[in-house]
């Protein structure tokens, strides 16, 4: 949820009077593939300014919608960078939810600084829950969108503080100290997406570090992190929203229920180990809107065996925190091949964690068989999915010419090492 690159917006003073707020109100629906003949008539009765900047922000609140929802992304204000990179709200309430539940004072509101606060979206969030909230960051409209962000979306919450700085400066032990810090380090440069986490702005040691000095906090990192460069004194969690992964976090608190010596990866299932607890080592999946969480049992790999009745998809955040073996054990079930996060197994079983389909053929790789199968069962609507398989779902589509009118989903795969067509149906 940060903006690390100057913003090229300008102040929000004209759209917050009241010609502005009218207008934007007048475009909260309009269609972007008319704007030029929109812009047109507008510019005759407001200034080009302002019109162009209305205009703007109506489409940012269009694309906000998606994370934020109707409700607020028509109040909220944004950036473009701060559109893309902002949290949605499910998974900043999740994450606010848990930072309340590990309990980080006995008495009055704990205090969180939200480091890269961006738009605001998680100091939103936070606020809603009860935290007095100081949010970072050191672009100045920015700020000026988190700061009106947050007091319009969170007017009963103790006071928020925005203040404009650089992070790898600001002082952390400056009264009023911090009980916790929430870090969202830009993940993307001049080049797109960056994977390394030490060219993350700031760098994920120095975050480390920052959360280890403080005692407690969250570091928004992307999903595709190494295990093994997570601290071993941090928790590690995956979310996944509507089945989409969306992020990952490590979590730490030095003084909280399940810290300590000797507290590292093991069974996860009784009092004490609920989703408010953070573990050192441990290794996390949670699953949005439900809030269910699965959290790892050090389970070995399961074993590779041949393909039954019902093929598991697991979820996006299953396979990232590496807990594929804890939803096989679950369903009786085993891998189709050693390096393939697909679950096979001869019964069915309820599982909020995967997706189960019923599979009617196993065939070798041959997609004139495939489309021979296909026509000969009338099926003119296929899914198509792949895992460790070079073919493109829509160029296969285009090679089966689909007509009929039942539907079938095929995985392209491999089985044991050989490449595979696994065709079946949900269950």
């Amino acid at each position: 949820m940060t903006d690390r690159t100057p913003s090229p917006a300008p102040s929000l003073a004209p759209l917050l009077s009241d010609e502005g707020q009218a207008l934007l109100a007048a475009l909260r629906d309009h269609d972007p593939a008319q704007e030029l003949a929109l812009a047109t008539r507008l510019r005759r009765d407001h200034p080009a300014e302002l019109v162009s900047a209305a205009l703007a922000q109506a489409r940012l609140r269009q694309r906000a919608v998606a994370k934020f929802g109707e409700r607020d992304a028509y109040r909220m204000y944004f950036t473009p960078h701060g559109v893309e990179q902002a949290t949605r709200t499910s998974v900043a309430a999740h994450r606010a939810g848990r930072f309340r539940d590990i309990g980080l004072r006995d008495s009055g509101p704990a205090r969180i600084t939200d480091l890269c606060c961006g738009v605001g979206g998680d100091a939103i969030e936070l606020a809603r829950a009860g935290f007095a909230v100081t949010a970072v960051d050191r672009d100045a409209v920015t700020c000026e969108i988190a700061e009106l962000n947050v007091r319009t979306l969170a007017p009963d919450a103790p006071p928020a503080t925005v203040v404009r700085a650089d992070v790898l400066t600001y002082d952390l032990a400056a009264a009023p100290a911090p009980d916790a810090l929430f870090i969202d380090p830009a993940r993307r440069g001049g080049r797109g997406r960056i994977f390394d986490p030490e060219a993350y702005s700031p760098p994920l040691s120095w975050a480390v570090e920052a959360v280890r000095a403080v005692g407690a906090g969250g570091i928004k990192i992307a999903p595709g992190i190494p295990h093994e460069l997570v601290p071993g004194d941090f928790e590690a969690e995956w979310i996944s929203d509507g089945g989409d992964v969306k992020e990952a976090v490590l979590w730490h608190h030095a003084t909280g229920p399940g810290a300590g010596p000797g507290a590292g990866p093991g069974p996860r299932s009784g009092p004490g180990t609920g989703p408010g607890v953070i573990t050192p080592g441990a290794r996390r999946a949670t699953l949005l809107p439900a809030g269910l969480t699965l959290t790892g049992r050090g389970l070995p790999d399961p074993p590779v065996r041949k393909v039954g009745r019902y093929l598991y998809e697991p979820d996006g955040a299953v396979i990232r925190a590496h807990l594929v073996a804890e939803v096989a054990d679950e369903l009786d079930g085993g891998l189709i091949d050693e390096t393939i996060a697909y679950i096979t197994a001869d019964e069915r079983r309820l599982t909020p964690y995967a997706v189960a389909y019923e599979i009617t053929d196993v065939l070798p790789f041959n997609l004139k068989r495939l489309k021979a199968l296909l026509r000969e069962r009338g099926v003119g609507i296929l899914t198509v999915k792949k895992r460790g398989s070079p073919v493109e779902p829509e160029e296969l589509r285009r090679r089966m010419k689909l007509q009929g009118r039942e539907s079938a989903t095929v995985f392209l795969t491999r089985v044991a090492g050989a490449p595979t067509m696994l065709l079946g149906r949900p269950a």
